[in-house]
């Protein structure tokens, strides 16, 4: 099974310019945690809730704070032809719960999260996995 079969293909995106205001707005919207940054249709970064509290707000920058200012610039994404083992594997050893879906010019089609994988049976102990090294605390990752 691909991610193309899991995946959400309508993924809402903010631009590195926009306030954080405005990401946590189109979060709220889509009822998530996390948005890809895009520029022309390309991901250039990710900006999750905790990225807002912590870099920005708890940092004393206020919600005009940019979302450049505090967003991750090291993204791992996929392609829709990615075997949903390996985007569990990646999601594990990246302890992210999420991951852009790219084509193969680099424009994002989709975003798969651990939910999506925990709907297939035979994924739930991979994407469990992710989960519970996610809460794990570790010195480099904000």
């Amino acid at each position: 099974m691909n991610i193309r079969e899991l995946m959400t293909s309508d993924v809402s995106c903010c631009q590195a310019s926009d306030s954080i205001e405005k990401a946590a707005q189109i979060m709220k919207s889509v009822n998530c945690g996390s948005i890809p940054v895009c520029e022309k249709n390309k991901v250039i970064g990710i900006i999750t809730d905790r990225d807002i509290v912590l870099k920005a707000l708890a940092g004393g920058k206020g919600t005009t704070c940019k979302v450049n200012e505090c967003m991750s610039t090291q993204v791992i994404t996929c392609t829709p032809d990615t075997d949903v083992h390996e985007a569990a594997d990646l999601m594990a050893q990246h302890q992210i719960r999420r991951l852009p879906v790219c084509d193969a010019a680099g424009n994002i089609v989709g975003i798969c999260s651990i939910g999506d994988l925990a709907t297939v049976n035979i994924l739930i102990d991979e994407a469990g996995g992710a989960l519970s090294r996610k809460d794990i605390p570790t010195g480099s990752r904000s």
